[in-house]
This record gives structure tokens, C-alpha cells and sequence, in this order.
């Protein structure tokens, strides 16, 4: 069987700090945060009143305001960002073999804001009144099909659903579809809208959110004063392509995908193990499939939510694996955590880190945990030649998935 090697040639994506690959970059260079207070409804009845909020999202470009009752605003960033990805890649769909076309849309959650809209209309006025459009607005598959309907896309189209690990996982999925010889063209990523009052509310029950008030120290991963993550919402879609389908359209290619470890806990329902073996294994595993000695890898984009229990097995487990050396930070510090959706916009960001030599800080944290022995990156970013990184996301469930880059050279 012959294998392929897989390039990226595009991507757009929407997100807390910009709507454009350029935008977002600028921000991750600048050190701009897009964290704030929720303004998506009432929080004074909660103890976590900051997230990482879409503003300004160029809806009329793409939608009229009739396509918010068909999709729900997880499938609305999903498209959105396919859109900006197949522009960005110059990508002629009408010149495509559509069956050799194909699309995986990541999701944690899927359509919960229209979930919860249904169910107090349940509650408030009877089952007839629920809307017929609920469940194809609310599934999380709907995305990966709504986004392959509007490109045209006839060939493998899935979701996948591993918690915060799911983008980084239907990345590696489209990047082996298109190795192995399955697929020429994959547009793949993640999507997710989950600042609403339930998922806000759940994951403050379990503990798991930043209760700080001050929006610039909430997200502050790797720093002794971390307290939990902050919500971020919107989506990451890359165009993945076979090196030869690249090359016959003279596209322009900004990195190669080269390895992909996933592994699993089997430790604990929400907490990693705390000597990141999972995380260590995944690491491992991404570099032997591209061939990596550790001492290659330049760049760790970490997972780095801002909690006490992922980041200290995640810098045990980037310290066992790659040494002490490699440099680290997490762009989640700049648009929160989101979800199904971060290991998408993290691999852009991880990608744009590769492309110009520079790797951002992590915003907003000043004093490092005793606890983390690996070398992060805050204060400010750090200029350094990156041809070769990682980026890591972990999941609930045990789940551990590591994408391995590299700078695009002939």
C-alpha cells in the first residue's frame, strides 16, 4: 500500500480572538485575551461570571437570518469556518472528485443551546409545542453533514465525540483517511457553542470552571493561582490534502501533518492520571509515526486548561516524553476552553506558531506551580525557528490525543 504524506493548504476558523487566520494571530502575538464577563444571559445567580464569547461574528457573509432556525450557532461556526478554510486554500470544489472529498466535524456537545431552548418549551407549554427542527439542530453529528451538504463533499463524513479531545481526534482520522490512500481532500476540524445557562451551570457544579473575577488572571494556565478553566466558544476547519493532490493544483502548503498518538487513561470519569501515562504514551506514539527523536520537537501547543489536575500530569507527561527543554505554552490562556472545538483552533494556532518563528505566551500567568517542571512560556512570546511541534488535548473519559507538525519543506 502506498502511503501519502498529508499537508495542510488552508483553514479558517471563528473564534474569542478573531475571525481570520491573520486576526487570530495578531492577538495570539499581541497578547490580547478574549476573555470577559458572560453577557449571553444573566449570570448573578452563579459564581462564574467570565468566558471566552464570540464577538462581532460576520454572520451576514455567509448566512441570512432564516439559517437560524435551521442550524443551531455550533453548525453556523462550523460552516463558517469551512467557508474561510476552502477560500483560504483556493480550493475549486467544482474541479474535486467528490467522492474522494471528505468532511469530519468535531463536537463535545453539539446543538446544546437549542436543547435547552426545547426543553423549558417543553416544560413551559407542552410536548406539540416543542419545534420539528429541534433534534436536526441539536445532534452532533449535524455539523459534519450540514457543512459536506454545502460544499458538496460525498466522501467520508463523520463526527467524533472524545470530550476535549474530539478536534485533535478527527484531525488524526482525516490525516490517516488521506495516508492510507481512503481520501484525497479532507475538510476537517471542530465546532462548539456551549456558553449557555445549562452547560455553564454544569460544569460549574462539577468544579471544573475559573471562579475568578478578573478576566485577565481567569484563564492562567501552569500558574500557582490556577483555579479551573474558562468556557470558549466557536470552530477550527483545515484543509488537508494528499501531497500529490496539493501539488497538481499548485497550492500553497503551510505545514505537513506527520504523526498522531491516541491513547486512553482508563484511570478516572474527569480526572487525567496523575502521572500523565496516557498523556506520555499519546506523546510517544505521534512522534514514532513521524519519526521524531524528542529533542526535534520545538513547540509544545499544550492542552493546559488552567487546572490543577490536567497540568500537572500534562507537564510531567511533556517532560517524560520530550525532556525539559522543549518550549510550552497554551493558547487557551487567549480564548478559553473550547471543548470539542480546541483542538482545531489550537492546531491553527500551532501551525501559525510554526510559520512565523514564534512562539505566543502564556497569557495571563506570572508565577508557575511548583508543580511544573516543564519550560512554559509566559510573560511574553519567544521567537525561535519551530520545525517541528505538537499540540496536545485531553478529554474527559481518559481520552488523549496528540497531533504532530511540520514546517513545510519540499
Amino acid at each position: 500500500m502506498k502511503l501519502h504524506r498529508v499537508v495542510v493548504t488552508g483553514y479558517g476558523l471563528t473564534s474569542p480572538i478573531g475571525h481570520s487566520p491573520e486576526e487570530f494571530w495578531k492577538n495570539l502575538e499581541a497578547g490580547k485575551i478574549g476573555i470577559g464577563p458572560i453577557t449571553k444571559f444573566d449570570t448573578s445567580e452563579y459564581s462564574v461570571h467570565n468566558a471566552a464569547e464570540i464577538k462581532d461574528f460576520p454572520f451576514d457573509k455567509y448566512f441570512v437570518k432564516k439559517d437560524t432556525n435551521r442550524y443551531d450557532w455550533y453548525s453556523l461556526y462550523a460552516l463558517y469556518a469551512s467557508l474561510e478554510a476552502v477560500e483560504h486554500a483556493n480550493l475549486e470544489l467544482e474541479n474535486l472528485d467528490k467522492e474522494r472529498f471528505g468532511v469530519i466535524v468535531a463536537s463535545g456537545i453539539g446543538g446544546i443551546q437549542e436543547i435547552e431552548e426545547q426543553v423549558i418549551r417543553l416544560h413551559e407549554k407542552g410536548a406539540k409545542r416543542v419545534k420539528p427542527m429541534t433534534l436536526p439542530k441539536a445532534l452532533p453529528n449535524m455539523a459534519a453533514g450540514n457543512v459536506a451538504m454545502r460544499v458538496g463533499a460525498e466522501g467520508i463524513c463523520k463526527s467524533v465525540n472524545t470530550a476535549c479531545a474530539s478536534s485533535n481526534d478527527a484531525i488524526g482520522e482525516a490525516f490517516r483517511a488521506i495516508k492510507f490512500g481512503f481520501q484525497d481532500v479532507m475538510l476537517v476540524g471542530g465546532a462548539e457553542a456551549t456558553i449557555t445557562p445549562f452547560a455553564i451551570a454544569g460544569f460549574q457544579s462539577l468544579t471544573a470552571l475559573s471562579t475568578t473575577e478578573d478576566p485577565k488572571r481567569a484563564s492562567i494556565p501552569f500558574d500557582k493561582e490556577r483555579n479551573g478553566f474558562v468556557m470558549g466558544e466557536g470552530a477550527g476547519m483545515l484543509v488537508l490534502e494528499s501531497l500529490e493532490s496539493a501539488k497538481a493544483r499548485g497550492a500553497k502548503i503551510l505545514a505537513e501533518i506527520v504523526g498522531y498518538g491516541n491513547t486512553c487513561d482508563a484511570y478516572h470519569m474527569t480526572s487525567p492520571h496523575p502521572e500523565g501515562k496516557g498523556a506520555i504514551r499519546a506523546i510517544r506514539l505521534a512522534l514514532e509515526e513521524a519519526e521524531l527523536a524528542p529533542n526535534q520537537v520545538a513547540y509544545v501547543n499544550a492542552h493546559g486548561t488552567s487546572t490543577p489536575a490536567n497540568e500537572k500530569g500534562e507537564s510531567q507527561a511533556i517532560v517524560a516524553a520530550l525532556g525539559k527543554d522543549v518550549a510550552v505554552s497554551s493558547t487557551k490562556s487567549f480564548t478559553g476552553h473550547l471543548l470539542g472545538a480546541a483542538g482545531a483552533v489550537e492546531a491553527i494556532a500551532t501551525i501559525e506558531a510554526i510559520h512565523h518563528s514564534f512562539v505566543p505566551m502564556t497569557a495571563g500567568t506570572t508565577v508557575l506551580s511548583d508543580d511544573i517542571e516543564a519550560n512554559v512560556i509566559y510573560g511574553q512570546g519567544k521567537a525561535q525557528e519551530i520545525p517541528y511541534a505538537i499540540s496536545n488535548t485531553f478529554g474527559f473519559g481518559g481520552h488523549n490525543a496528540v497531533l504532530a507538525f511540520k514546517r513545510w519543506e519540499d
